[in-house]
C-alpha cells in the first residue's frame, strides 16, 4: 500500500497526492502545529489550514486522541459475533452505539461482527461478555480474545503512506513514548481531557481549559505529560476507499509461540497492516490488511504472508462494511461522531 511521490500530483483515490503528504504529517505528529506543517510542505499556512478542515469536515480524515489500553488498565478483547443474517446489521449498530467498542466491522457474508471493546474494568468486560451478549436477541455465538500485545497500530506508527521526503519525515517525526509496564491512573481531569481528545486530537487549549475547568497552560502540560508517559497517543483514522483501497479484511494466524515476536515484526513491516497483534486462542496473531483489490490482496498472501516464516495457519474474514473506526461512526464512507448516549443493552 505504499505511495511514493515527488510532487504533489496524481491523487489515488479521493485525497491528492498534497492531501496524502497532510496525513501522513499528521501520523507522524497528530497536534504540530498547521504553520510547522505547511513550512516543511513548501505551502502556505492558509493552504494546510483548508486542506485539513476539507478532508475533516466531509469526513474524510480525523485526528482522535485515545489512552493506550494496556497503559490505562483497559481491558481489550477482540470479538467475533455470530448473528442470523437478518439481525447482524441491527446488532452491529447496537454495538457501535457503546463507548467502550471502539470498532465495529460487518464480515464473512454479513453473519460475523468483528469488534474491539475497551473496557475500564474486567467486570464491565464480563458483563458484556457473558450477558449482554448472550441474550441478545439473534446472537448466535460470541467468542473473544484478549489483546496480548501490539506490534502495529496506536503508537506504532503505520507505514502506508509514503509520500513525504525522507528530510520532511524527520522534520515532522515525534519520537514514540517508550514502553512503560507499570500502570497509569487517569485522574478526573485527565478522563475529561481524553473525552474532548476522543473526537477531535486537535482540539485547542482553550477548550480543553474549558472541559477540564484547568488553565490553558495547565492543560497544554497535562497533554504534553500524557503523551510523555505514552498514557495518549494521537491518531489519524481515515477510510480507506479514500485512498482508492477497497479491499479490506481481517487474518486470523496461528503462529508457534517461539515466533510470535519475529512474526509480529514481520507484519509490523508491512504497509498492508494498519493493525496487527499478539492475541489469545488458537489463532494468535491477528492483522487488519487492506489492499487496493482483492487481486492485490491474494498476492499479499501469496508473496508477503507465505513469506513469513513460523506462520502454520491463515483464516481470511473479509471485511463487507465498516460500521465504527476508532470511535467514530461510519456512514456513507464517512466518518461522523456518535450521537452522545449511555451505555446500554446491545440488543438488536
Amino acid at each position: 500500500m505504499t505511495l511514493t511521490a515527488t510532487a504533489y500530483t496524481e491523487p489515488p483515490g479521493a485525497l491528492d497526492a498534497l492531501d496524502q503528504a497532510l496525513v501522513q504529517a499528521l501520523m507522524l505528529d497528530g497536534r504540530a502545529p498547521f504553520s510547522r506543517i505547511a513550512e516543511v510542505l513548501e505551502v502556505s499556512d492558509q493552504t494546510v489550514v483548508r486542506r485539513y478542515r476539507r478532508m475533516h469536515g466531509s469526513g474524510l480524515v480525523r485526528v482522535v486522541g485515545l489512552p493506550l489500553g494496556r497503559r490505562v488498565g483497559l481491558f481489550e478483547s477482540w470479538l467475533r459475533v455470530q448473528c442470523a443474517p437478518d439481525a447482524a446489521l441491527a446488532v452491529a449498530e447496537a454495538l457501535a452505539r457503546r463507548p467502550d467498542i471502539s470498532w465495529v466491522k460487518l464480515a464473512s457474508g454479513g453473519t460475523e461482527i468483528n469488534c474491539l471493546t475497551k473496557a475500564r474494568t474486567s467486570q464491565d468486560r464480563d458483563v458484556l461478555l457473558l450477558d449482554k451478549l448472550p441474550r441478545t436477541r439473534r446472537v448466535t455465538g460470541v467468542s473473544a480474545q484478549t489483546i496480548l500485545r501490539v506490534f502495529m497500530g496506536g503508537p506504532a506508527r503505520w507505514c502506508g503512506l509514503d509520500v513525504l521526503r525522507p528530510e520532511q519525515v524527520a522534520a515532522l517525526e515525534r519520537p514514540v513514548a517508550a514502553r512503560a509496564q507499570e500502570r497509569y491512573t487517569l485522574d478526573e481531569a485527565e478522563l475529561a481531557l481524553l473525552s474532548v481528545l476522543g473526537k477531535d486530537g486537535r482540539a485547542g487549549y482553550p477548550e480543553l481549559a474549558r472541559a477540564t475547568g484547568l488553565s490553558e497552560s495547565t492543560a497544554r502540560r497535562r497533554v504534553e505529560r500524557l503523551r510523555e508517559l505514552g498514557a495518549l497517543y494521537l491518531d489519524v483514522e481515515l477510510v480507506p476507499a479514500a485512498l482508492g483501497f477497497e479491499a479490506e479484511a481481517t487474518l486470523m494466524m496461528t503462529a508457534a509461540p517461539a515466533r510470535l515476536a519475529e512474526v509480529g515484526a514481520a507484519l509490523a513491516g508491512h504497509p498492508e497492516v494498519p493493525f496487527a497483534a499478539a492475541v489469545t486462542g488458537t489463532a494468535n496473531v491477528m492483522a487488519v490488511v487492506v489492499c487496493r483489490d482483492t487481486d492485490a490482496l491474494y498476492t499479499y498472501l501469496t508473496e508477503r504472508i507465505g513469506a513469513v516464516p513460523g506462520i502454520h495457519h491463515v483464516e481470511v474474514i473479509p471485511t463487507l462494511r465498516n460500521v465504527k473506526r476508532a470511535g467514530m461512526l461510519v456512514e456513507g464512507g464517512r466518518l461522523v461522531d456518535p450521537p452522545p448516549a449511555p451505555v446500554r443493552s446491545a440488543r438488536g
